[in-house]
C-alpha cells in the first residue's frame, strides 16, 4: 500500500478538524448569546450600576469596577467565549480588561474543569479552593505590576445609542461580528492542531519539554498531558489526560501535581488569542498564571514532602 502524501495528510487533518470548530461554534450560540444579551438588558437599564454598590470595595483591591463581579461570575459557570463577550459589553479600559481576563482565565468553567481534574485523581473541592485563590492571586499580581494601558477594548457599546432599539441592533452586531472572529480563530486552532498530531509534533514536542516540566516540578512522564492542556485546554485534553493516568504512564500523586498546575495554567494557546482578538495585550495573559502555577505546584510538592515524613514520623512512633 502507498505511504499516503503530505496533501493528503494535511486534508485529512483539515477535514477532521471542522467538525470539531463546529461544535465550539454550538456552544457559542448556546451560551454566549443569551449571557451577553442578558448583560445588555441589564446595562441598557442600569440595573448593574444598582448592583455595583455592594461589590465594591471587594473589587477595589483589583483596581476593578464593581459590575465586574458579573463577569467573574459568568466565567466560573461558563465558558470563555462568554466572558469575552460580556467584557465587550461592558467597554472596559484595556488594563482593568486585562486583570479581569487573567482572572477569568483561571477560574473559568469550574463545574466541567472541576469534575474532569477530580477524576484524574485530585479532590475536588480542593481543585475548587485553589483555583478561586488563584484567580485572585492573579488579580491582585496584575493591579501591582500591570502599567497603564491607553483605549478601550475594542467592540463595546457607544455612548451615542439612545433607544433600546438602537442599542439592540448595536448588539446584535457586536456579537454577529465576535462570533464571526472567535469562529475563525477556533477553526484555525483546530487544523493546527489536528496537523500536529497527524505529523507527529505533538510527541516530539512532549519528548523535548521533559525538561521544562522539571522546573515547574513535574513528571517528563507528564509532557503529552501538560501540553494537550496547555494547547487545547482541559475540556478537550481530558481523555488523554484520563488516558495517561488509567493506563499508568503517570502515578496517582504525578497526576495530582500535574493537575494543580493545569488548574492555574491551561488552553495557554487558545484563550489567549481570543482575548487578544478584542485588543487585550497577550503576554500579560500568559506569563502571571505560568508563575502562579509553578508557585503552587511546588507549594504541593513540599506540603507533599512534610506529609510524608510525618506519616513516617507517626510509623515510628507506634
Amino acid at each position: 500500500m502507498d505511504k499516503p502524501t503530505t496533501i493528503f495528510r494535511v486534508g485529512k487533518a483539515i477535514k477532521s478538524a471542522i467538525p470539531r470548530s463546529w461544535k465550539t461554534a454550538r456552544w457559542l450560540l448556546k451560551i454566549t448569546i443569551p449571557v451577553s444579551f442578558v448583560v445588555f438588558v441589564l446595562d441598557f437599564t442600569g440595573i448593574l450600576g444598582s448592583v455595583a454598590g455592594f461589590t465594591k470595595p471587594f473589587f477595589c483591591i483589583f483596581g476593578l469596577p464593581s459590575q465586574t463581579a458579573l463577569v467573574l461570575i459568568t466565567s466560573m459557570l461558563t465558558n470563555i467565549y462568554s466572558v469575552i463577550a460580556v467584557i465587550s459589553m461592558l467597554g472596559l479600559p484595556v488594563r482593568e480588561a486585562t486583570i479581569l481576563a487573567v482572572m477569568c482565565l483561571v477560574s473559568h468553567g469550574f463545574l466541567i474543569e472541576t469534575a474532569v481534574l477530580r477524576k484524574t485523581g485530585s479532590s475536588g473541592l480542593r481543585m475548587f479552593i485553589l483555583r478561586f485563590l488563584s484567580s485572585l492571586a492573579c488579580g491582585v499580581l496584575l493591579a501591582a505590576m500591570l502599567p497603564e494601558m491607553p483605549g478601550f477594548v475594542r467592540g463595546s457599546l457607544t455612548s451615542e445609542v439612545q433607544s433600546f432599539m438602537e442599542a439592540l441592533i448595536e448588539w446584535f452586531f457586536l456579537i454577529l461580528r465576535m462570533t464571526v472572529k472567535v469562529l475563525v480563530l477556533v477553526t484555525l486552532l483546530m487544523v493546527l492542531q489536528r496537523l500536529m498530531e497527524e505529523f507527529g509534533l505533538l510527541t516530539w514536542l512532549s519528548r523535548m519539554l521533559g525538561y521544562v516540566l522539571r522546573l515547574f516540578g513535574l513528571a517528563p512522564e507528564a509532557s503529552l498531558s501538560w501540553l494537550v492542556a496547555n494547547v487545547v485546554g482541559l475540556a478537550y485534553g481530558a481523555v488523554i489526560i484520563l488516558e495517561e493516568v488509567e493506563e499508568g504512564r503517570l502515578s496517582k500523586k504525578e497526576a495530582d501535581l500535574l493537575n494543580h498546575h493545569i488548574a492555574v495554567s491551561h488552553s495557554q494557546l487558545e484563550d489567549p488569542i481570543l482575548f487578544y482578538a478584542i485588543g487585550l495585550p497577550i503576554w500579560w495573559l500568559i506569563w502571571p498564571r505560568v508563575l502562579v502555577a509553578l508557585i503552587v505546584v511546588w507549594l504541593r510538592r513540599v506540603e507533599n514532602y512534610l506529609r510524608t515524613r510525618w506519616e513516617a514520623r507517626r510509623g515510628n512512633l507506634r
